[in-house]
Order: C-alpha cells, then sequence, then structure tokens
C-alpha cells in the first residue's frame, strides 16, 4: 500500500526478489496534477501496471468494504505501507496473518505525522533515518522493528534526503519482513517521552524571516524545495528562494533583510545574525535562475531591501 515516487523503488525491489510475493498493489485514485490539471497515475500504481500486478484503487480503504472482502480473499502474511497516504482502521489491519508493517521516513519517536524529512531538515537536524514498524491505530506509535540511520549533510535538500531514503528502503524492509516471518526479529516498544511530531508545512511557513539567522533560513530554504519553497519579497512582488548558503561574516551597521553584495557567486543578505548567500530564486512570473543573472536584470545592488510578507490573520 503505497501512493508517491519515493515508494516506488521499494515496490520494484521487493517484487525483483523469489521469496516475496507480491499478491496486491493498493493505492491512490488518479488525480490532477501540474499547470494543465491533467488527471495522472500514482507512480506506484503506474510500475504496478507495468509489471503486472494486481492493483487496487480506493479513496478510502476504511469505507471500502468491497476491497476489504478482496484482500481478506488474497490471505496475506503481511501488509506493507509506505507514504500511502490513508488511514487504517483495525478491521484492515486484522486482515494480514502476521502484521501490518509500516516504513516511516525518521528515526521514531522523533517526527511521527506527515512530515518527517522535511522536517527533520527544517529543524536544523544532522542525521534522520528510516523505521520499519508494526501499525497500529494511533500515529507512528507502534513497535519498532529496525530502523537505518542517515547522516544530514549541512546543504542536503529535502529532495536529495528522499532520495536516500527511497535508496535504503528496500533492504530495510526486505529484513523485517524476513525477520517477522521467521520469528527471528523481535519488535520493541518506543519510547514515547522522546515523541516529536512532523507537521505538514502551511504556506506561510514558507514566508523568510530576515530577522531569523543565516543557519535557520538556510534550513527553511533546503527544506522546502519540493514544496512550498521558501519566498520572499521585492519590490512588491513575490521571488523563491531556492538554493543558499550561509557566510560566516557578519555585518552589524545594517537591517536584516539588507543586500550587503552582489557577486557571480550571488546575492548576501544580511540576517538575525551572519549573511544568507542567495544563490538560485525564482522570480514571480519567470523561471528559475542563478541569482547573479536576476540581479543584473533586475538591477539589485548594495542596499536594496527584501521585504517581509506579512501573515494574514
Amino acid at each position: 500500500m503505497a501512493t508517491p515516487q519515493i515508494a516506488v523503488n521499494c515496490l520494484q525491489k521487493l517484487n525483483e526478489l523469489s521469496d516475496i510475493n507480491i499478491q496486491a498493489v493498493v493505492t491512490q485514485p488518479d488525480r490532477p496534477c501540474g499547470r494543465g490539471n491533467k488527471i495522472t497515475p500514482p507512480p506506484v500504481k503506474e510500475y504496478a501496471v507495468s509489471n503486472n500486478l494486481q492493483m487496487f484503487q480506493t479513496e478510502s480503504i476504511k469505507k471500502d468494504e468491497e476491497l476489504k472482502e478482496k484482500l481478506k480473499e488474497l490471505n496475506p502474511d503481511f501488509f506493507v505501507t509506505f507514504a500511502f497516504g490513508q488511514i487504517l482502521t483495525q478491521d484492515v489491519l486484522d486482515i494480514p496473518k502476521i502484521a501490518t508493517v509500516n516504513l516511516h521516513a525518521s528515526l521514531l519517536p522523533k517526527y511521527r505525522g506527515a512530515n518527517p524529512i522535511q522536517r527533520a531538515i527544517y529543524e536544523g537536524e544532522n542525521k534522520t533515518g528510516i523505521t520499519t514498524m508494526i501499525t497500529v491505530l494511533a500515529l507512528d506509535a507502534g513497535d519498532i522493528c529496525l530502523q537505518d540511520e542517515i547522516q544530514i549533510t549541512p546543504d542536503m535538500t529535502d529532495r536529495e534526503l528522499s532520495q536516500i531514503i527511497s535508496e535504503k528502503s528496500p533492504a530495510l524492509m526486505y529484513e523485517t519482513l524476513k525477520g517477522l516471518y521467521n520469528k527471528t526479529l523481535v519488535p520493541m516498544k518506543q519510547d514515547d517521552s522522546l515523541m516529536t511530531i512532523a507537521k505538514k508545512f502551511k504556506k506561510e511557513d514558507s514566508f523568510l524571516d530576515w530577522n531569523k539567522t543565516a543557519q535557520t533560513l538556510h534550513n527553511q530554504v533546503r527544506s522546502m524545495t519540493v514544496w512550498p519553497s521558501a519566498h520572499t519579497m521585492f519590490n512588491g512582488k513575490s521571488v523563491k528562494i531556492l538554493k543558499t548558503s550561509v557566510l560566516d561574516d557578519d555585518i552589524q551597521n545594517c537591517p536584516a533583510g539588507e543586500v550587503v553584495r552582489v557577486t557571480k557567486e550571488g546575492i548576501a543578505v544580511k540576517t538575525g545574525k551572519n549573511l544568507l548567500l542567495i544563490k538560485e530564486l525564482k522570480p514571480e512570473g519567470k523561471g528559475q535562475m542563478s541569482a547573479y543573472a536576476w540581479s543584473n536584470g533586475a538591477g539589485i545592488k548594495t542596499g536594496n531591501k527584501f521585504e517581509q510578507i506579512q501573515i494574514q490573520e
């Protein structure tokens, strides 16, 4: 049971193993996608169809009694879930003979919830990981099967971290299924006192507050390259900030948000602490470009100021 691209590699690798029999794939319905809102199948569906796997789509598995009956007929050992995007009810969890195993993109109990990849980067973590767990009704609270740690490098983006997680997930899931099947793996309870929640981003989370430190803003930018992209304003128009780095030198005698210098490397902006070097951006109504190219076209110079975006109450 899965939906987005990040889960395809796990499905593919499990499907290629001789001792794993994938009886069916369950995914979300086709959705409008892109600028033209073209109805597009989920990546997991595309893989399932192209590899002749039995495939079901449902708006809500907890309400889909027909699908539940079909899954019962399969008499599976396991359900495997990875970014499925729907909440499972107890009658669904009761179907597999052994367990429902979920792959979660954090080192549980940290970052339970829907947005663990982006939140780990946003919060400035230097490590995260993946966890296989036994699914229960409470949010990501089931017993931990196995974990694999991943280092977050200083400039790693959410997109890059997602790729690493996609690459690492098949081996951890296979080891988990084999261990549970052979009864050589004993899941361990989570320490709820260490639990944190990874809330989904809202659009206002993307607004850059230049009074924050350059490191905080850099973490914000690289955590949301997929969505919603960090935003600021210049001359009343929105500018998406796509790639940055932190400069250790600090300038004391200018306000936060002011352009300190413009070079071929980018636009250096004063923050609450140190400078944020903007390298790539996307101005309103234009495509992605280097900050230096934009500065030439827009006439950006020292002393110009990026504006704060006001959040409407």
